[in-house]
């Protein structure tokens, strides 16, 4: 199973340029997407979901072109947006049982697959509850269980762990890892923590571009030796804040900690230390940012 994207552009009615000519190879696993608001993300996800036409160029989902087969397409994707819609006063299982029904599940396979569902995503104990009830990581957990209705090939998550708690967080990353064997799992967000935890692979858009694409080490491995940390004042916070290539700034018992990448020492008193996805997503963005 994989998804091939050959020269792949949108340019949409009012002149924009949303995707220009994406080649891309996704292979079988959990696979990150990362880019800034505006990059394409949602643009692209869109198609692969067949929820756009593309301007020009090709899509192939596992084998079949999107445009030829797009029937068959649609019974191998599962998704779940950002913003996942749900019916408050419906019980977990007679949300799921109403989509799968839309989905073409019917009878005993129907109401079999649902509960198979509901346990894979640690909800059977709660299958009868009103989702009104639900908290926001149970709610997101539904939202997967809907896109793997079906048994999909392809699941295409955005933004899953956007406003959860760090234990129901962790979680949810140990289920998109866990269902990213034996099938293709795209994860969009602007959590890069998510995407090095889990992702075997990963590629980076930044105005429609593919700007990198290939493993985590080698995405990190560009920053090696350029990323570093010194103690500063607090008076320092203001201006250093204002700076692209910082990566975070906290309080430690030594005093406030500075972290950014530089090819070079920010202060004489920097070290380098080791770098992290983090580190390279902001390295790449702000190189982007001094070419154009």
């Amino acid at each position: 199973m994989d998804v091939i994207c050959q020269g792949l552009t949108k340019i949409y009615p009012d002149g924009k340029e949303a995707l220009l000519d994406l080649d891309l190879h996704i292979q079988e696993g959990l696979f990150g997407l990362l880019g800034p608001n505006g990059a394409g993300k949602t643009t692209l996800m869109e198609i692969l979901t067949l929820l756009l036409e593309p301007t020009r160029g090709q899509v192939w989902i596992d084998g079949c072109d999107i445009r030829k087969h797009p029937d068959q397409i649609r019974s191998q994707v599962g998704y779940l947006p950002q913003f996942f819609g749900f019916f408050p006063e419906l019980k977990a299982v007679e949300f799921l049982e109403y989509l799968g029904g839309l989905r073409g599940l019917r009878g005993r396979e129907l109401k079999r697959h649902v509960n198979e569902l509901l346990a894979q995503v640690r909800l059977g104990g709660v299958a009868h509850k009103r989702l009104k009830t639900f908290s926001g990581g149970m709610l997101r957990r539904v939202g997967i269980a809907q896109a793997l209705l079906g048994h999909p090939k392809l699941i295409i998550v955005d933004e899953p762990t956007a406003g959860l708690d760090p234990e129901e967080r962790v979680h949810f990353r140990n289920l998109l890892f866990e269902l990213g064997q034996g099938r293709v799992v795209i994860l969009s967000t602007h959590i890069v923590k998510d995407v090095e935890e889990t992702c075997n692979q990963l590629a980076l858009l930044h105005e429609g571009r593919l700007r990198f694409q290939g493993s985590p080490t080698a995405f990190i491995r560009a920053v090696q030796g350029k990323t570093w940390e010194f103690f500063g004042s607090h008076d320092e916070v203001e201006h250093f804040a204002s700076r692209p290539n910082l990566v975070s700034i906290c309080e430690k018992m030594n005093g406030i900690c500075f972290r950014v990448v530089s090819p070079t020492p920010p202060r004489d008193n920097a070290r380098p230390v080791m770098p992290n996805l983090e580190d390279a997503y902001v390295h790449f963005l702000e190189t982007v940012r001094q070419a154009a």
